[in-house]
């Protein structure tokens, strides 16, 4: 995958899977810091206060910079580092994985726990949509009306991403360019309506692709 893009979950999610009679509960939280997991980590164990146990992995920064697990109480290597290794597995990023397991009275044996603890963080990334995120340069754009149409034509065409469109004396339009196009997007505006247009470039950021 490029540099300029990573996976992500884009939403939480929570999912049931049983197996002989033990319940995993798995959720699924986009998160963007060591303090925004420890906030949701905190908030799950209150929730299942009365779990078996909360088992949990979590990966930070592009380059999984932060990886953190804990077995809670499984035997070791039994829970916590399985949903990681399918955190890693999946190549996303800047996500929590907790999963929630009550006892069911019948033991998995060391292989049988890997397997459910896996599936469980398989089946809740799955449920939590994982989406492409982007690095793109925004601009803002502003023109007269009567070249909104051919820009918001010739932009679809190259795919530019048009967020926001404010219509006051003139319209002003916030768009993303991704940087792989390597597009000089203050040109080719300039050259769709013969100069009589003000780009500004206003920051660098990640969106989704499903902005598209």
């Amino acid at each position: 995958m490029s540099k300029d893009e990573f996976l992500t979950v884009n939403k939480p999610s929570e999912s049931m899977y049983v197996v002989k009679k033990s319940k995993f509960i798995a959720n699924v939280v986009p998160i963007k810091n060591n303090n925004e997991a420890e906030k949701h980590l905190e908030q799950f164990r209150k929730k299942y206060w009365d779990a078996t146990h909360n088992v949990y992995a979590y990966v930070l920064g592009l380059n999984d910079e932060i990886q953190k697990f804990s077995d809670d109480g499984e035997p070791s290597g039994t829970a916590g580092r399985p949903v990681l290794e399918v955190v890693k597995s999946k190549e996303v990023k800047n996500v929590l994985v907790v999963v929630t397991r009550y006892f069911g009275g019948i033991l998995l044996g060391a292989g049988g726990l890997v397997r459910a603890y896996s599936e469980s963080a398989s089946i809740g990334l799955k449920n939590s949509n994982i989406i492409r995120r982007i690095k793109s340069n925004a601009y803002e754009i502003t023109t007269d009306y009567s070249m909104l149409g051919r820009l918001q034509w010739e932009m679809n065409e190259k795919n530019i991403i048009i967020k926001d469109i404010d219509y006051t004396e003139k319209v002003t339009m916030t768009v993303y360019v991704p940087e792989s196009y390597n597009l000089d997007l203050e040109q080719f505006i300039l050259n769709i309506t013969s100069g009589n247009s003000v780009v500004k470039c206003i920051g660098n950021y990640y969106i989704n692709q499903s902005d598209s």
